[in-house]
């Protein structure tokens, strides 16, 4: 039976973020003729970059995505080519939402944009809604089933998919590293660590042999949809911005950055998104072993990859504290990021020295 009150929603629009709904309208009856009414729009309140909203139109249900205010830098938040890349991966990997139109004409609403169809279903955050109550038999379903959506994607073929030109190609891990080490020494405050030495590391420690696939590049549980009537089935991958040619185990090493388990310390456990501290979920070293076995991949040392993960967070989290310390921004949620910063860098040291 279904359950409503399980599906995520959206909520008011925030001030300052409302969409201009005759301008939106008025596009929309000319590019999508057969939508009818004038839509009531929502906004879902997760997520630190692009805007989304919801509009519940007469006859059909749409997401539209936008990037925030003032920005325009196409690198960051280009929406043609977030939706050009999942309206040619939709037909090679299922879980893409349908790809409805998309505006690059700044002057309808003050940004581009695009619409899709809205994915109705649960998304697992730090906790799952109230109502949702799996044994640890069904969590264990639920982890692999959602490992098995990323191993379904880095099986695509990019090139059958005509998707060679969404990344540059070989060399991705060196681009990589050196592209988080200049984003954390630019964010660097005075209150964290230098940091040297681990990007020394990384880039001492470079893999010898690099696969390439199409990564996600920020895939956790909070942006896959589960099925409301079967919350161990994934419907849907949302959050597509960050999506390029990439190296996999490096995706995998970004998952397992938010990866908390039960057995963490009070730190980890205090930075929790997701529900993986439930009985029955993967630990850390159970999710690589797992990914190696289904990819077929041959096992290696993964300590690049997870140090790589933490340290990339710690850059994403310290640009967002650099903010906050410069009082660009002055949301409380910030305040201690600093600290977060010192213990993932813990983290790296540890699984650097092999002890963690």
């Amino acid at each position: 039976m279904s359950n409503k009150s399980v599906i995520d929603t959206a909520g008011a629009v925030r001030s300052g973020e409302e969409l201009d709904i005759p301008a939106l309208s008025s596009w929309v009856a000319k590019n999508l003729p057969k939508i009818t009414g004038t839509p009531e729009v929502t906004q879902y309140s997760g997520g630190a970059s692009n805007w989304t909203y919801r509009l519940e139109f007469e006859n059909d249900d749409l997401i539209l995505r936008r990037p925030p205010s003032g920005t325009r830098a196409k690198g960051a938040h280009d929406m043609g080519r977030e939706y050009n890349l999942q309206k040619a991966l939709s037909p090679f990997f299922r879980y893409v939402p349908d790809m409805r139109a998309y505006c690059g004409d700044e002057d309808v609403i003050g940004a581009e944009f695009y619409l899709m169809q809205r994915v109705a279903g649960i998304i697992p955050r730090k906790n799952l809604p109230r109502g949702v109550n799996l044994s640890p038999k069904q969590v264990r379903v639920l982890c692999t089933n959602v490992l098995d959506t990323l191993i379904d994607l880095h099986k695509v073929d990019y090139k059958s998919a005509g998707l060679e030109s969404l990344g540059v190609g070989e060399g991705y891990a060196k681009r990589q590293i050196e592209g988080w080490s200049k984003r954390y020494r630019n964010a660097r405050t005075w209150n964290v660590p230098r940091g040297e030495k681990i990007m020394k590391w990384l880039a001492h420690n470079l893999p010898e042999h690099e696969r390439l696939c199409i990564t996600h590049n920020d895939f956790r549980f909070d942006n896959v949809v589960l099925d409301e009537n079967n919350p161990t089935e994934v419907i849907g991958v949302l959050d597509w911005e960050l999506a390029t040619i990439g190296d996999p185990l490096m995706d995998v090493g970004n998952m397992l950055a938010y990866w908390v388990q039960a057995d963490d310390d009070y730190l980890a456990r205090s930075t929790r998104r997701q529900p993986t501290t439930l009985e029955g979920m993967l630990t850390r070293a159970e999710v690589i072993d797992y990914y190696h076995d289904a990819m077929g991949f041959e096992k290696q040392n993964f300590a690049f990859y997870e140090v790589y993960g933490l340290f990339r967070l710690s850059a994403i989290a310290q640009q967002i504290y650099y903010r906050y310390h410069h009082k660009q921004t002055r949301n409380p949620a910030f305040k201690n990021f600093w600290i977060l910063i010192h213990y993932l860098h813990h983290r790296c040291r540890k699984l650097m020295k092999g002890k963690a």
